[in-house]
């Protein structure tokens, strides 16, 4: 199935319509840039080591506010 675009009265495109599969694919990515980019704001951040499960708990709680 290819994607399908909703227009408005004038025929722009202004929203698009996907198969689920290809959605949920699309927000797993982006959940998995956002731990990236969260593990290389750390690094910036200090230098203090963390325990691994320490640090997830933090990476939970960011993505709960988020």
């Amino acid at each position: 199935m290819a994607n399908q675009f909703v227009t408005n009265d004038v025929g722009k495109k202004v929203a698009v319509i996907l198969p689920i599969k290809e959605y949920e694919k699309m927000m797993e990515d982006l959940d998995d840039l956002e731990d990236i980019r969260l593990f290389d704001n750390a690094k910036k951040e200090s230098s203090e080591r963390v325990p691994i499960k320490e640090a997830f708990k933090k990476l939970d709680a960011k993505r709960k506010k988020a």
